[in-house]
């Protein structure tokens, strides 16, 4: 069973990949969202490579747990990635993931211009992680 997680932005999606076992995750890639459609092939064929049998995207909630604009856009977004790629999508808050992130690459002292590259991908880490750890039996 392998499972893929998604920091989904207006620029970029941040794409994280569980080990085979669903115990770990590590930061895959940056997609950079060009054409529409583009980002959702990629992810296709990054399915396909894997065998990923499912996808955790991160939903973007307010702190007062409600759901703003954003997250309409995480769900339609998910929505349409499971007509596509025919493998079950979950939605996982992903509040504060960007800010755990960056204090991450903070105290590693990587450079601005460093993290800028990696962070989509690390928040995508962290959402995924987070869901395993809830949901995942060992």
């Amino acid at each position: 069973m392998r499972w893929i997680g998604l920091d989904y932005g207006d620029k970029t999606i941040g794409v994280a990949m569980s080990d085979e076992l669903g115990w770990t995750a590590q930061a895959l890639e940056v997609i950079h969202r060009r054409k529409p459609g583009e980002d959702i092939d990629r992810l296709e064929a990054i399915v396909k490579q894997y065998g990923v049998t499912q996808v955790v995207v991160g939903l973007p909630k307010n702190m007062n747990n409600t759901i703003g604009p954003r997250g309409e856009l995480a769900i339609e977004f998910s929505k349409e990635l499971e007509q596509k790629l025919s493998v079950p999508v979950h939605l996982w808050d992903e509040r504060l993931t960007t800010v755990a992130a960056t204090r991450t690459l903070l105290e590693a002292d990587v450079s601005r211009k460093k993290r800028k590259q990696v962070i989509d991908k690390m928040a995508a880490q962290i959402i995924l992680q987070g869901y395993m750890d809830a949901n995942m039996k060992r």
